[in-house]
């Protein structure tokens, strides 16, 4: 089994490009980046002390906080964190690594097209 940053990259642009197409369009304009680990930076603006707490992270805007009178921002972006992803994978033993990481991609675009984390709570117990 491939556990590669490559292969990381192609199951979450498989993912984006499954999405539903009102939601694939706007996702499709949102950088996706993978890397092994968070940034120190983005884990202390988090509060988050263990690296291994954050397997993904959407950094921008939601759309629905969006205004043609902003100033330009940096681009959305979603990351995904292949140690953390891989840890989790292998503690819960109960699915499979591509349907983890398909799972993050969604967690994190939902946050993109303005959900909170109770909001996706909501229709998806995983995260409760």
């Amino acid at each position: 089994m491939r556990t590669d940053l490559s292969h990381f990259e192609t199951i979450a642009r498989r993912t984006v490009d499954t999405m539903p197409a009102a939601f694939r369009a706007a996702a499709q304009h949102v950088l996706l980046r993978i890397a092994d680990w968070p940034d120190p930076d983005m884990l202390a603006e988090l509060g988050i002390d263990d690296p291994l707490d954050l397997t993904g992270l959407y950094d921008g805007i939601p759309m629905t906080e969006k205004s043609i009178d902003d100033f330009p921002a940096p681009p959305d972006t979603v990351w995904l964190f292949r140690e953390p992803i891989l840890a989790e994978w292998r503690d819960r033993a109960d699915i499979g690594l591509d349907d983890l990481i398909a799972h993050v991609v969604v967690h994190e675009f939902a946050h993109h097209f303005g959900w909170s984390d109770e909001d996706i709570a909501t229709i998806d117990e995983w995260w409760t």
